[in-house]
């Protein structure tokens, strides 16, 4: 069974997010849009139609998606199958949210590390 197939975001908790997504968009050339975060397509010279992105965004330091980790950050794994792998992860003992949740974008689930960081799991939508 495939697990992680790739990064599908980086999030990031900020105690002055509005600040912060100026910094990295004056000085690292994010193109932060209004929503507070940017889409990196992965698309290459050889691919140039790509097969998905990756998404940062900043988050306001009281937000409470991450939780239950105290961790400034959330990395947003993509997956291939996601009822697979947290059948596998509950059976193999990881800490795994009872709740899934679907949407536009996708489905998404998550797992706890064992040093307590929530990781967000995501399997795209079918094209």
């Amino acid at each position: 069974m495939e697990r992680v197939v790739g990064i599908g975001g980086i999030f990031i908790k900020a105690q002055d997010p509005k600040a912060l997504r100026a910094w990295y968009q004056r000085h690292l050339g994010i193109d932060v849009q209004a929503w507070g975060g940017a889409v990196f397509p992965w698309d290459t010279p050889e691919r140039p139609a790509g097969d998905g992105a990756t998404v940062w965004s900043i988050f306001d330091a009281d937000s409470s998606y991450f939780e239950p980790s105290p961790a400034p950050f959330m990395i947003n794994y993509r997956v291939a199958d996601l009822d697979a792998l947290l059948a596998a992860l509950r059976a193999e003992g990881c800490d795994v949210d009872d709740r899934v949740e679907a949407s536009d974008h996708g489905r998404f689930g998550w797992v706890m590390d064992p040093e307590g960081h929530r990781v967000e799991l995501w399997e795209p939508p079918k094209p």
